[in-house]
């Protein structure tokens, strides 16, 4: 399998492993798809951690499985490849992508879906897409455009270039970078602090920003409303109340 799914401590680790590159073919797309639909609906997974290994994250798609196909074939193929990216991004739960080496096309797209992008000091990051003569094809236009804003985006769709860590950091692509070395460990030690909140709350809060960049403020404000007073009936709130009652800020345990 070119995807696996580890979990430890809470936190689900979907680990690319494709080699030399994490190319992102068609069985790799499906497997993802698969996995990430695994991830958000298994309990002992609160968290989750996208990672390419120490090397890469993912060079983007396979380009020789692409080249032969045509028009009908991509029609047919378009939304299935959207469809596991969204498929991460709709993970209703924290998630963190671990970004070494290249992240570029597809596993820049893939990076997009992220909650949290902490990068290596050795990642470059683009979509080139427009080289080959196309744009991207996996929420590239949108997920970068909303998490960069329209201008920037474009100056890296239109040119296809690519860009190290730093500029990432500076463009907002990423928010941290590390030791290459470093990537996973912290990537893990994000996710598996966030394992240990209140599963429904976090959930609440990721869609409710989530909807609320899709829609108008009036439609977000109805979501953000109708999660907060409903998270009046979970037990994680009054143990979140009473222990502050009791003990002060941020000292309950939601485990």
């Amino acid at each position: 399998m070119t995807v696996h799914l580890e979990v430890a401590e809470g936190v689900g680790t979907l680990r690319l492993e494709r080699p030399p590159m994490n190319a992102l073919d068609v069985a790799t797309q499906d497997r993802l798809k698969e996995l990430a639909e695994e991830a958000a609906r298994r309990e002992d997974v609160r968290a989750v951690v996208i990672y390419g290994g120490e090397k890469v994250f993912a060079a983007g798609a396979d380009i020789k499985e692409m080249q032969a196909m045509d028009h009908a074939a991509m029609v047919l193929r378009a939304r299935a490849l959207q469809d596991s990216f969204t498929a991460v991004a709709r993970i209703p739960k924290p998630v963190v992508a671990a970004v070494t080496g290249y992240a570029l096309g597809g596993g820049c797209e893939l990076a997009l879906c992220a909650d949290y992008r902490i990068a290596g000091e050795n990642a470059k990051l683009g979509q080139p897409e427009i080289l080959l003569g196309l744009i991207p094809g996996a929420g590239g236009t949108q997920r970068l455009s909303r998490l960069i804003g329209p201008s920037k985006a474009k100056d890296l769709i239109f040119t296809g270039r690519q860009v190290r860590a730093d500029e990432a950091l500076a463009l907002g692509l990423v928010d941290r970078v590390v030791p290459a070395d470093e990537v996973y460990a912290q990537a893990h030690a994000w996710a598996a602090k966030l394992a240990q909140g209140p599963a429904i709350a976090l959930r609440a809060a990721k869609e409710s920003v989530d909807t609320g960049l899709e829609t108008d403020i009036d439609t977000g404000l109805a979501v953000e409303r109708n999660w907060f007073a409903g998270l009046f009936a979970t037990e994680d709130r009054e143990r979140g109340m009473r222990s502050f009652v009791e003990e002060g800020p941020g000292k309950a345990k939601f485990l």
